[in-house]
């Protein structure tokens, strides 16, 4: 039996790192698949019962990196900010030192090069050595990663700054024997400088991947910390660790739910826009579900704990994202098999620029320059980040708007999508029936709504709709396909259909009416008494808000729009003229619904909205199936995307966001590959303009940088 687990990584720094542990983990014995994702540092792997977690972690260390398990790495500590701060001032020192005569700066005579070259040797050494032990880790991990035979951005540093320092040490051991022309051959400070701008580098860029990650991170800590529960008639403020299903917590206004459940007592509205991205407030009553993390407004309510722990709607949420963040679409792929050849690429460029060189200018001075500026120049960091961080990003912002994506794939792919396909009821229309057309006065809806209290109809209930007072009902009488029936003040009334008014054979002035509301597909319900029929109300499934305004947008965005639905045809076509949608299929079973999505994908790329449950199997088979739940159904759904709310407008924001993201991954990989195309030629000194290995170092960086700016433009 698989199972599945995801791995917390220390170390990885490119995508040559993420591409070999990859690689690595999926060559194991065991291992069915694996997704290793650079900037969320984890690794989703699948793999067979006979293995453990210690045997994953154990092949996550054989490849050169460190395994966290499940607990989340530890943040930044400021220690980092402090040793960063201190080797840049010595890096400002050494190179002060070393390249101060050139500028005609002041230098103490202790430290002039024509004064002391021994002691001014020292010094540069000595200062750089310490830069050596503070980047160990990238030189060590570097080394590691090629006798792995998996070379990445740390094994082009490392060999960069290990070759300059040791051929700088070489002319140092030659100065001490009195060879002072070569105090020209020192260079040091560009092993220390390289060293450095990786260090800030690395700095900055974690402190913007975890910008990136924010919205998820949040989920986790929206939940209090505390809840309050009923213990033997009295409160008890608990952890909520310790709350357990089927206890009752109380919930006082201002507070937040501790966890999901359903309300027992009391009335509130409750702030679900962390979870929903919907901020009109929602009304709660008995028999309502509560969401943890939502604020409570307005009322104290006591409610029965249902989901906690990992089983919660938070949980849930957050599983999938980070689940979702863990896989990766075509465009990701084609970036990593591009990685995959051009770190050996660029070792074999920064051989033959030594050889060159060497060639050329019969200097090793200048050959091992060229070596260690195209190792340095070349690191693959920016076309690492270029995809992953962009889909991140995407990502935390459609789960801030209340769209949860279950796989990155589905935001490229939403791209070519060209056929919209609507269910009706419940996605297009409010799913319920409500009053929409009628004749009467208010006296008479409080007649028509106090008999219709008395039924168990679901027409009788949609008139009654949020109302809870009612007159007073006498020798109340319910006629099976007609209506009801009763005596309100003494005096007889009816309430039913047609065939109801027919049968009493009273007198109907509203058949004019009746036609005009049967036309537009609504269920028509009289009021009358004895003699004659006093009014008439026309109900029917609402469409939602702003649903014609959502379809002239995916029209305009040259979308093809069809509604399936298993209503009448009377009724669909009725919505469809409203929302000018052309394309109508109704009284279609769920299993129709599945045969005409398989039609339209055979030559569309079709993304099919509905309530995810039964339209599941059409849902599975669209290009994108896109399921509108509530917070509570999440864990059950089997759509690619998930709507939290019913704002179909959520669906423009998620086609606009898919064209966003693909734009900026496009424009990272070009800048990316366009930097490495325009500094790899200069890195290798066979121009007149040329690069030396200090420069490199803040090149590369400094295009890592646009690329993770450029990115979180999409926040």
């Amino acid at each position: 039996m698989a199972k599945k687990v995801i791995l917390n990584i220390e170390g990885m720094t490119c995508s040559a790192c993420s591409n070999g542990l990859e690689k690595y983990l999926k060559k194991q014995k065991g291992v069915i698949d694996a997704v290793v994702n650079l900037v969320l540092a984890t690794a989703s792997v699948e793999y067979e019962d006979f293995l453990t977690i210690s045997d994953l972690e154990r092949f996550v260390e054989e490849a050169g990196f460190k395994s966290l398990g499940k607990k989340q790495p530890e943040k930044e500590k400021n220690k980092t900010l402090y040793w960063l701060i201190v080797f840049a001032i010595l890096g400002i020192l050494l190179m002060y030192i070393s390249m101060g005569h050139m500028l005609n700066l002041p230098v103490p005579s202790i430290l002039d090069m024509t004064i002391h070259p021994k002691i001014y040797t020292t010094v540069l050494m000595v200062i750089t050595t310490l830069f050596l032990v503070w980047g160990w880790d990238i030189i060590k991990n570097g080394i590691k990663n090629i006798l792995h035979k998996m070379p990445n951005m740390d094994s082009l540093v490392g060999i960069g700054v290990i070759v300059n320092y040791l051929y700088s040490f070489w002319n140092a051991i030659l100065i001490f024997q009195n060879q002072l022309q070569f105090l020209h051959h020192l260079y040091f400070e560009s092993s220390a400088i390289i060293i450095l701008f990786i260090k800030i580098g690395r700095y900055i860029d974690r402190k913007n991947k975890a910008k990136a990650v924010d919205t998820i991170k949040n989920l986790v800590t929206i939940t209090p910390q505390n809840g309050t529960i009923l213990k033997e008639g009295k409160e008890k403020i608990v952890t909520i660790n310790e709350i357990q299903k089927g206890d009752i917590v109380v919930c006082k206004p201002g507070e937040k739910i501790a966890v999901d459940g359903i309300v027992t007592k009391g009335n509130t509205h409750t702030d679900e826009s962390f979870l929903t991205g919907e901020s009109k407030p929602v009304t709660k009553k008995e028999g309502s579900n509560v969401i943890a993390g939502s604020i409570n407004y307005d009322g104290y309510i006591e409610y029965e704990a249902q989901r906690i722990g990992k089983d919660s709607s938070i949980s849930h949420i957050v599983q999938m994202v980070v689940e979702a963040t863990n896989t990766k679409a075509p465009i990701a792929r084609l970036a990593d098999k591009i990685s995959g050849y051009f770190v050996p690429i660029i070792f074999a460029i920064a051989i033959v620029s030594f050889l060159l060189n060497f060639v050329i200018t019969k200097e090793v001075t200048n050959a091992i320059l060229a070596l260690v500026s195209v190792l340095v120049v070349a690191c693959p960091c920016a076309l690492g980040l270029a995809t992953p961080l962009a889909m991140v990003v995407s990502i935390g912002k459609c789960s801030k708007k209340g769209i949860l994506i279950k796989s990155s794939e589905s935001l490229e792919t939403i791209n070519h999508i060209d056929t919209v396909v609507f269910d009706k009821t419940g996605t297009l229309t409010e799913g319920k029936l409500s009053i929409v057309d009628g004749k009467y006065s208010k006296q008479e809806m409080e007649i028509l709504q106090s008999l219709e209290a008395k039924s168990n109809h679901p027409i009788a209930k949609s008139i009654c709709f949020n109302q809870k007072e009612f007159l007073e009902v006498t020798e109340f009488e319910e006629i099976p396909g007609m209506g009801v029936k009763g005596k309100i003040g003494g005096k007889d009334y009816f309430a039913g259909n047609q065939k109801f008014v027919k049968q009493q054979n009273v007198l109907n002035t509203l058949e004019e009416l009746e036609k005009e509301y049967a036309g537009k597909g609504e269920s028509i319900v009289y009021l009358f008494d004895t003699q004659k029929v006093i009014a008439i109300v026309g109900l029917a499934d609402k469409i939602k808000p702003n649903m014609k305004q959502v379809i002239e947008e995916l029209q305009q965005m040259q979308k093809k729009v069809v509604m399936l639905t298993g209503d009448n045809t009377m009724t669909a076509n009725h919505i469809a003229k409203e929302l000018q949608i052309d394309e109508v299929y109704s009284n279609i079973s769920p299993q129709g619904k599945l045969e005409k999505i398989k039609e339209l994908n055979s030559h569309k790329n079709c993304l099919m909205i509905g309530d995810g449950i039964n339209d599941s199997p059409a849902l599975k088979t669209a290009t994108i199936g896109v399921s509108v739940a509530n917070g509570t159904d999440i864990s059950a759904d089997s759509a690619d995307i998930i709507l939290l709310n019913e704002n179909m407008e959520l669906i423009n924001d998620l086609f606009t966001i898919g064209r966003k993201t693909i734009r900026i991954i496009k424009e990272n990989l070009f800048w990316a590959l366009f930097y490495n195309i325009c500094m790899i030629p200069l890195a290798t000194g066979l121009l007149p303009i040329s690069l030396n290995p200090m420069i490199a170092s803040l090149a590369m960086t400094l295009s890592s940088f646009s690329v993770v700016l450029n990115s979180l433009r999409l926040r």
